[in-house]
Order: C-alpha cells, then sequence, then structure tokens
C-alpha cells in the first residue's frame, strides 16, 4: 500500500452545493485555478430525464473543466435512462448525495434519509454501478443523530457503501440534526480512514491551510479535502491555497469575482433563471464585505435583472470594505 500524500499536497475539492456549483461558478473557479475537483449542484435524477441537451445543468461550455455530476435519488427507478443522458456530458464521476439535511429533500426519500434505509441504498447505488463503469462516489454524514449504536450503524452503512463497488467516499463529519450548526467533528476523520479501503475526503468547516494546520493528524489519512461555503464566499479560495499566480487586492478582487459569475449566470440561464440564482449567490458573497447586509439587501429586493445590475455596481462604486475572515453562519 503506498504512503498517504502530505496533507499539505493532498487534492483540493469544490462540494456540490444546490443552486450553487453551477457552470458559471465552476468556470470562475476554473479561471483562477488551484482547484482539482469540481462537482455540479445536486441535481434530482428525475428532473434530468425532462432537460434538453442545451440544458445549463447538462451543456458543456468553454473554461467548465470536467466535473463529477451529484444526483439527488429516492430509490432505483430510472436509473439506467438517468446515467444515459448524462453520458454525453462526459462526466468526471457520478456522485450520490447522502448527505443533504434539508427536512424536506429528506422527508421526500433523498439526501441523508438514505442512511437510514439500507436495502434502499444499496438498490440505488448498485444500479448506479451497474449502469455507470467510471468513478462513483458516495457523499455522507455519520448518520440521522447521535443515538446508542450510531457508530456500528455507520460502519455498517461503509461496509454497504464497499460492497456496491463505489470508488471513494466524501465525509461531513456531522449528523444530519446537525444541520451546519455544530462543529464539523474532524476529531473523528482518522478513525473513519480506518473503517475503510476507500479513499476519504474530508468536509465540513475547512476554510484554508490554517484549518488543516491546526491538527494536521486529524486529516493525515485523508485522501482529499473539499470545500463548501468558502469556495462559494471566496471561490479564488483554492487559488490562494495553492499560490498558483498573484491575486489582485482584495476589493478588485471581489469585484471582478462578481462581475464575472453575473456574466456567466446571464450566459446560461433565462434572466429570470439568472436573477433567482444571482440573488442566490449574493447571500454568501455578500459575507465578503463588512456591511454586506446591505449589498444582499439591495440585490434581493431587485425587480429585475437591470435594477440588480444597477444596485450592485452603486454598492461597489462606494468602495466598500472587504472583511478579513467572513461569516459562514447561517441566517
Amino acid at each position: 500500500m503506498s504512503e498517504p500524500a502530505p496533507v499539505a499536497a493532498l487534492p483540493l475539492a469544490a462540494a456540490p452545493m444546490a443552486g450553487l456549483t453551477h457552470s458559471a461558478f465552476r468556470r470562475v473557479v476554473s479561471a483562477f485555478g488551484g482547484c482539482d475537483l469540481l462537482y455540479t449542484e445536486m441535481l434530482a435524477g428525475a428532473a434530468l430525464l425532462q432537460e434538453t441537451p442545451d440544458s445549463p445543468y447538462l451543456k458543456q461550455r468553454p473554461g467548465d473543466a470536467p466535473a463529477i455530476f451529484q444526483l439527488l435519488l429516492r430509490d432505483e427507478r430510472r436509473i439506467e435512462a438517468i446515467v444515459a443522458r448524462l453520458h454525453p456530458c462526459h462526466p468526471a464521476g457520478l456522485d450520490l448525495n447522502c448527505a443533504c439535511p434539508n427536512n424536506r429533500i429528506r422527508q421526500a426519500g433523498g439526501g441523508a434519509s438514505l442512511l437510514e434505509d439500507p436495502e434502499r441504498l444499496r438498490a440505488i447505488l448498485c444500479g448506479l454501478r451497474q449502469a455507470w463503469g467510471g468513478r462513483l462516489s458516495v457523499k455522507l454524514r455519520l448518520g440521522p443523530s447521535p443515538v446508542p449504536r450510531w457508530r456500528e450503524n455507520f460502519q455498517d452503512r461503509l461496509r454497504l457503501i464497499e460492497d456496491c463497488g463505489v470508488d471513494a467516499i466524501s465525509i461531513n463529519p456531522r449528523f444530519a440534526e446537525d444541520r451546519h450548526a455544530r462543529a464539523a467533528r474532524h476529531d473523528l476523520l482518522p478513525w473513519i480512514c480506518a473503517l475503510t479501503r476507500l479513499p476519504v475526503t474530508a468536509n465540513g468547516d475547512i476554510l484554508g491551510p490554517e484549518t488543516i494546520a491546526r491538527n494536521p493528524a486529524n486529516f493525515a489519512a485523508c485522501a482529499g479535502l473539499m470545500l463548501g461555503r468558502i469556495a462559494i464566499v471566496r471561490p479564488w479560495t483554492f487559488a490562494a491555497w495553492r499560490a498558483v499566480r498573484p491575486l489582485p487586492a482584495p476589493r478588485e478582487l471581489a469585484l471582478q469575482t462578481w462581475q464575472s459569475l453575473a456574466a456567466g449566470i446571464l450566459e446560461d440561464f433565462p434572466p429570470e433563471k439568472a436573477l433567482e440564482k444571482l440573488k442566490l449567490f449574493a447571500v454568501w458573497f455578500s459575507r465578503n464585505y463588512a456591511f454586506g447586509h446591505t449589498f444582499y439587501t439591495a440585490v434581493r429586493n431587485a425587480p429585475d435583472w437591470t435594477t440588480l445590475h444597477a444596485r450592485a455596481e452603486a454598492f461597489f462604486a462606494a468602495n466598500p470594505e472587504v472583511v478579513l475572515q467572513p461569516s459562514l453562519v447561517d441566517y
């Protein structure tokens, strides 16, 4: 068995985030550099069957590196058709979401709820493995809640995942009931890595090299690191981490990022959908600024794209202060 890579050299991934890690976002991250693995946003498998080849969720665009398509599935029905629809996109891999803690998603039978139903999980993974010969991964949490025997249950799910021919996992070491309110339990990562022969990518509260430096032993057995919210707030995070090239001053960097992302979204989506996507991005991007709430409020209430653009330009024209460390807490 080969020696694990030094923590500082571990591959960096941008976590899949619903409504956010679309092609426009991935193109911005790719232009900055430093990110080794990109994911689509979480995509409902059944809905993909209704998409046309020129759909913004499927169409390939210059500058959008091959991405892993993350799927939200509730059962094994139509898996073969879903995978066939994705083949022309040349995915870098497929990833099953078993981590989303959203109550609506879980109540519908998707996301983290799959860990509570091993037979349904097995049927889905076996269906995916039969239909898809490329890289297959699973994103998961520790389980629904820290009930008695949760460790044994978690270990059983890892064995099931291995038995179904999955190639890799990414783990957010939280329970579904934690959502994002509780800190990720990075101290559990060595134990998790020791439970499985699969490569493990660590996710949750990883903000940059300083996170790893605080306790490198927690990440020493991991095969990769996955950044979530910080990558949305600051898509240049990977480039800064890897020092791939000099970056502009903070204010200019943030402005350029917003402008590039907005242009990419408008290129990909019709105006009404583009407005929705950019408002969602603004929830997180506004965290870059000392008075970001004024920016987000102005953008959120914009009735159309022209008004949104004008309000954003007025905010940037005031030379707003960029904060050193943005807040990533849900409001």
